[in-house]
C-alpha cells in the first residue's frame, strides 16, 4: 500500500483591496522578495513537500515578473473568492494527486510560515481522520460590541483559537467538503459545516496574514530575524 503524498495549494488570485497598493498584496515586496515568492520558496524548501501549486487569477499579469521555483506549477484558475480558488485549484491538481494524498492550503499573505511550521503540522496530522490546521489559543481578552462600537460584554477566551494556514486535509475529502459548503472563509469551516472537528497544530506569531500597510514591516522584521 503506497503512502500518501503531500501537495501545497496556495491561492493567490486576491487583489488586496485593503492594501491600497499599486499591485496586488501577495506580490508587494518584503525583505527583496514578494510575499507570494517568500511563500512558494519555503514549500520548495520543504522535502516533505511533493509539488507546490499556485492559484492565480487568468488576468493576473505579475506572475511571470517572478522567478521559477522548483516544484512549483502555476495554475490560472483563481476565482473571485478564496473557496472557488481553492476549489478550482484542487480540479486541476487532480490529474496528478491521488484522492487519499493530503493538501495543504495556505495564504499568499503569509509569508512568515518556515519549514518547521510544516513539518509540525504534518507529523500532528498525518494519521488523523479529518485533518487539521495551523492555529494560535487566542490570549488577548475579546469583547463583543455593540452596533454601535460600545462594549457590551466580555468573551471567555478560554478554548478560542485564531486560525492560521496551512490547513491540510485530504484531497478527495476537502473538494467535497468544499464543493457541499456555503460560503465560508477557510477550509476547516467547511468540515466543521459537515460535523467534523479539523485538529488544532499550535502555530506561531510570525504566521501572521499581512492584511494591513503597515503589517509590511512586522512581516519584514520577522524575515530579518529582528522581531
Amino acid at each position: 500500500m503506497t503512502q500518501p503524498r503531500y501537495f501545497a495549494l496556495v491561492p493567490a488570485a486576491g487583489v488586496g483591496a485593503r492594501m491600497g497598493g499599486a499591485v496586488p498584496k501577495q506580490y508587494g515586496q518584503i525583505a527583496g522578495k514578494s510575499l507570494l515568492q517568500h511563500v512558494m520558496e519555503t514549500f520548495a524548501a520543504t522535502p516533505e513537500i511533493e509539488h507546490c501549486y499556485v492559484v492565480v487569477s487568468p488576468e493576473d499579469s505579475f506572475i511571470a515578473t517572478l522567478p521559477a521555483i522548483p516544484r512549483t506549477t502555476i495554475l490560472l484558475c483563481g476565482g473571485a473568492t478564496r473557496q472557488v480558488s481553492v476549489t478550482n485549484g484542487l480540479g486541476a491538481m487532480a490529474t496528478e494527486v491521488k484522492p487519499d494524498d493530503w493538501v495543504l492550503v495556505h495564504d499568499a499573505a503569509r509569508p512568515g510560515l518556515t519549514v518547521e511550521l510544516i513539518v509540525r503540522l504534518i507529523t500532528a496530522v498525518a494519521a488523523d481522520p479529518v485533518g487539521g490546521l495551523l492555529a494560535l489559543p487566542v490570549a488577548d481578552t475579546l469583547k463583543r460590541s455593540s452596533e454601535q462600537g460600545r462594549a457590551l460584554e466580555t468573551v471567555p477566551r478560554e478554548r478560542l483559537w485564531a486560525a492560521q494556514t496551512p490547513q491540510m486535509f485530504r484531497h478527495a475529502a476537502l473538494l467535497d467538503a468544499l464543493l457541499k459548503a456555503d460560503a465560508v472563509t477557510d477550509e476547516a469551516s467547511a468540515f466543521e459545516a459537515l460535523g467534523l472537528q479539523p485538529r488544532l497544530v499550535e502555530g506561531s506569531p510570525r504566521n501572521f496574514k499581512v492584511t494591513l500597510p503597515e503589517d509590511m514591516l512586522l512581516a519584514e522584521r520577522y524575515l530579518k530575524g529582528s522581531a
